[in-house]
């Protein structure tokens, strides 16, 4: 007898892309079937990859066929490159055509270099190179270091989080004489939380003797110099940048010059029916992990809506947290349209650092780790997540 479910297939296995699956499993298993095409075999959670170099954290990794199949899924390796909306067919780099009844676009953003001249942090992948420059700057080669957020930088927090734990890291070892400052085109420090949240990161960086130069845009680093815009200098023994963005070209899908993608609140992908985005992907300014999972939450409601699960389909409205590592005490960021928060204790509950409705307890679970938490403190508001664990601390940011 023919499956009478709609066939959702999923492109890409990120943040978006799980959430988007245990979200459908949650909410329309009788109505869909999910299938996930993504070309890695691992599940890679990124947000500590700014504390390896500094030894204080580690990037999580989980086989990801155990990950979808756990999730109710199947998996396909294989990088999508072509949409035919019309014929409702995806066509994989291998040439294989994967039909489907919804497409839903989680491909994420590719990081590409900024600053000519400059270490470009991505992520893990550049942790031995910053833990270099950091044995050069305790050896005393180096006595001047600058942290820069490129022009149109989606998502600056973990270049405060890089300079923070810079100053902590040269403190530990004793290192002294050193400049550590940071290069931003913000107004203001981490305005995107609001002016609560700004000034106290800006007495923050203060308090630890970091320089900051806001509204600056970086050109280039060549020869201890850096360049800024209206043709200002910086002197620097060394600068590390933060990419710029750009979405992978999808054939058949309406992309702007930086490869990104409309959407309605509801995640659909303007112009097309039955394809929907969510992530990196889109055109949404900013490009963090607990977005993209907010994002993939809307995504799936209107898709099992359209399965004729019973369920309402719920508008994109976004909520931005961010916990900022600082070396000692974190700090929680909250904003949520007008509102600015920031302290020391939690803002939301379990405190992660991604929060995913359905995605960070999927991950406490699969990994064997407790998910009994003490009760919350007073002012943090219930986020129906549980978190993930790292061996440095009980119930850490991840």
């Amino acid at each position: 007898m023919k499956d009478s479910r709609r066939h959702v297939v999923v492109a890409g296995a990120g943040v978006a892309g799980l959430e988007t699956a245990l979200a459908l499993k949650a909410i329309a298993r009788e109505y869909v079937t999910v299938e996930l095409v993504a070309p890695e075999s691992e599940f890679t959670y990124r947000p500590l990859a700014v504390a390896e170099p500094f030894q204080v954290g580690e990037v999580r990794r989980f086989p990801l066929d155990r990950l979808v199949d756990a999730a109710g899924a199947e998996l396909r390796n294989g990088t999508l490159v072509g949409v035919d909306a019309d014929e409702k067919r995806a066509t994989l780099a291998d040439g294989q055509s994967v039909a489907y009844d919804a497409l839903v676009l989680a491909l994420g953003a590719q990081p590409r270099e900024a600053v000519p001249g400059a270490l470009t942090f991505r992520g893990p992948e550049d942790r031995a190179a910053l833990a270099g420059l950091l044995e050069r700057v305790t050896a005393g080669e180096l006595r001047r270091l600058a942290f820069v957020a490129p022009p149109g930088a989606s998502w600056p927090l973990p270049l405060y989080e890089l300079a923070f734990l810079a100053g902590e890291y040269l403190a530990e070892h004793l290192t002294r004489g050193v400049d550590v400052l940071l290069v931003t085109p913000e107004e203001r420090p981490l305005l995107l939380f609001g002016e609560a949240a700004s000034t106290a990161i800006a007495e923050l960086l203060e308090l630890r003797g970091i320089h900051i130069e806001t509204a600056t845009e970086a050109r280039s680093w060549t020869d201890g110099v850096l360049s800024l815009d209206a043709g200002r200098e910086l002197a620097a023994d060394a600068v590390v940048a933060l990419p710029t963005l750009e979405g992978p070209p999808i054939g058949g899908i309406p992309q702007d010059d930086s490869g990104f993608v409309a959407t309605d609140e509801l995640g659909a992908v303007i112009g097309l029916t039955d394809v929907y985005a969510a992530g990196d992907l889109t055109q949404s300014r900013i490009k963090q992990g607990g977005l993209a999972a907010q994002q993939a939450d809307s995504v799936a409601t209107a898709v099992a809506d359209d399965a004729g699960a019973p369920v309402q389909p719920t508008p994109y409205k976004p909520v931005l947290r961010g916990l900022l590592l600082t070396g000692l005490a974190p700090r929680f960021l909250r904003s949520e349209g007008a509102m600015s928060v920031v302290g020391t204790q939690p803002l939301w509950w379990p405190p992660a650092k991604i929060v995913g409705r359905y995605l960070s307890p999927f991950l406490a679970e699969q990994l064997g780790l407790a998910t009994t938490l003490p009760e919350p403190p007073h002012g943090a508001v219930p986020v129906e997540v549980a978190l993930d664990t790292s061996d440095h601390a009980t119930w850490s940011a991840v």
